[in-house]
């Protein structure tokens, strides 16, 4: 099995989840990890996982990312499995009120991206998921590597149930 992560990162956060994420399926398949801007069309020939990250940057995922899903061609995620996933400020660490009402009305980047993954024709095998940072550059929380680790697990677990 073949497996492709593709990340955006302004601060490195988001590098160190998929890089994570990408250590937690080696030895269960071949695993690349690549920051979008290096990604090639013909790269996703012949995947079987396709995980898409990014930082969410004003309640959507980064430029570089939003524009790679736009190129996908239609249908062409076919028989891939997908994932998407962002790194996001908690509520806490803002001023609550504030962010939960604008959260509520825009939300965060990494549903939007599953969604344009499964439009392209992937099959999407796990709820989208956020992994927290203090501050708008970070670092990451702590323990958010551990569950970008764990969430990998259950990518597996989930694409091995979902064939």
């Amino acid at each position: 099995m073949k497996a492709l992560i593709i990340y955006d990162s302004f601060f490195g956060n988001t590098e160190k989840v998929a890089r994570t994420i990408g250590d937690g399926l080696i030895g269960r398949m071949e695993v690349e990890v690549q920051r979008v801007s290096d990604v090639k069309p013909e790269q996703l020939a012949g995947l079987d996982l396709l995980i898409v990250g990014s930082p969410t940057r004003a309640f959507r995922s980064s430029p570089a990312v939003s524009n790679f899903l736009r190129r996908i061609p239609p249908n062409s995620l076919q028989g891939i499995k997908a994932a998407g996933f962002d790194t996001r400020i908690s509520a806490s660490d803002t001023n609550p009120r504030v962010l939960s009402f604008l959260m509520s009305l825009f939300g965060y980047a990494a549903k939007p991206i599953s969604e344009k993954l499964r439009k392209k024709g992937a099959q999407i095998v796990i709820a989208p998921e956020g992994f927290f940072v203090s501050g708008t550059e970070g670092p990451l929380k702590e323990a958010e590597l551990e569950r970008a680790a764990a969430w990998a697990k259950q990518i597996i677990a989930a694409s091995s149930t979902t064939q």
